[in-house]
């Protein structure tokens, strides 16, 4: 007995009623059960000594929005813009059309409606926006006795409070809220794209690409982007992890003591026909980093003028520190960003003890890579 061509996608289809698997740690999930703990308790004490017991002063979309805001706050949905005026104007049209259509069923029906449809084009897609619209319809005597009112109470009120509470909370637990992707600027002042962009793909592409998918997803393009470019940062730890550092690195490092003359930098740096030099101390203990750029232009004082003809003082008066390095044991995959979007030329390696072993450049990268 065959069957029928059907079976495979009817089984696709009914893992769509399966749980998707959620990949937040457990210092995630506990982030979000407290700061929605805290956050709705604090919110209803002070609306309750704020507006009395006599009147509504806190409602039930609270609970949602606090899902959220605490659990999954980097959602564009979550966001303070959407929050904010997504439950307001929610509510503006819940008590509109309480007001104006007798049937509650019908009113509730079309606030619901109109309250995603104003969110949509305002561009504040808030869930529980549309059980505030809701709320504003079906609430109960005391709720619609209170007209436009209970725009701003509790609403408004309930709403402002919340944020408040989330935006304390997250940036306290090391949360970006609000949310923004982080900032790759290019280092260069340029236009152009930062290397790791120049993919296959680039913005316009990914655009273009969920414009086509046409729907609504719960995350940002922004975000999006960064993932795929995290994805393929693991495809090339994945690819190239046997290789490390120690393997492809100098080992007879040129360097300088902090107390050196500049003079003596600068001899240095034209003898062995390098453009940057570590800086260690007498024990090895890597210090710092002083390159031809530091001569030229002293480390923070981005507006100083060129003093190429200033050779008096010390090493220590302008190498770049703190400086970053890498461990002899790690993967050359942790180089790529730094020589690429980070303007890197030089990566100093230290090993277990934090004594300098080692330098790459971008030269050993390139040279290895064609090899693969």
């Amino acid at each position: 007995m065959t069957s029928s061509p059907q079976t495979p996608r009817t089984r696709h289809w009914l893992r769509g009623f399966l749980p998707a698997q959620l990949l937040a740690g457990r210092r995630e999930r506990l982030y979000g059960c407290v700061g929605a703990g805290i956050g709705l308790l604090l919110t209803e004490l002070i609306s309750r000594a704020a507006l009395g017991g006599s009147s509504p002063w806190f409602i039930a979309p609270m609970g949602a929005s606090a899902v959220l805001l605490f659990a999954v706050p980097s959602s564009p949905l979550a966001q303070p813009w959407s929050m904010l005026l997504g439950n307001l104007v929610s509510a503006v049209i819940g008590v509109a059309c309480a007001h104006t259509i007798a049937d509650p069923g019908l009113a509730a029906s079309m606030a619901g409606a109109l309250a995603i449809a104003a969110m949509f084009q305002l561009r504040c897609l808030h869930p529980p926006g549309g059980a505030v619209a809701i709320t504003a319809v079906l609430g109960g005597p005391a709720i619609q006795a209170m007209g436009f009112q209970f725009v701003l109470w509790p609403v408004l009120a309930n709403s402002l409070l919340l944020l408040g509470v989330a935006l304390l909370f997250n940036n306290a637990v090391q949360r970006r809220y609000p949310h923004l992707p982080a900032d790759n600027a290019n280092p260069h002042h340029t236009q152009d794209p930062l290397p790791s962009e120049r993919r296959a793909f680039n913005q316009q592409d990914l655009h273009q690409a969920l414009a086509d998918f046409g729907e609504v997803l719960d995350v940002s393009e922004d975000d999006l982007a960064a993932i795929f470019t995290a994805a393929e940062q693991q495809a090339q730890k994945r690819r190239f992890g046997a290789i490390r550092c120690a393997d492809i690195m100098s080992r007879d490092v040129v360097s300088i003591r902090p107390d050196a003359s500049l003079q003596q930098a600068w001899d240095k740096l034209a003898h062995h026909k390098v453009k940057a030099l570590p800086v260690t101390d007498a024990a090895g203990q890597l210090q710092g980093m002083v390159s031809l750029h530091d001569f030229f232009l002293p480390h923070h004082q981005a507006s100083a003028i060129p003093q190429a003809a200033r050779l008096d003082g010390k090493v220590a008066d302008i190498m770049s520190q703190p400086v970053r390095s890498l461990q002899a044991t790690q993967p050359i995959s942790e180089l790529a960003l730094a020589f690429s979007d980070g303007g890197m030329h030089h990566m100093p390696v230290i090993d277990a003890a934090g004594q300098l072993c080692g330098m790459i450049t971008q030269s050993d990268l390139i040279a290895v890579l064609f090899k693969q």
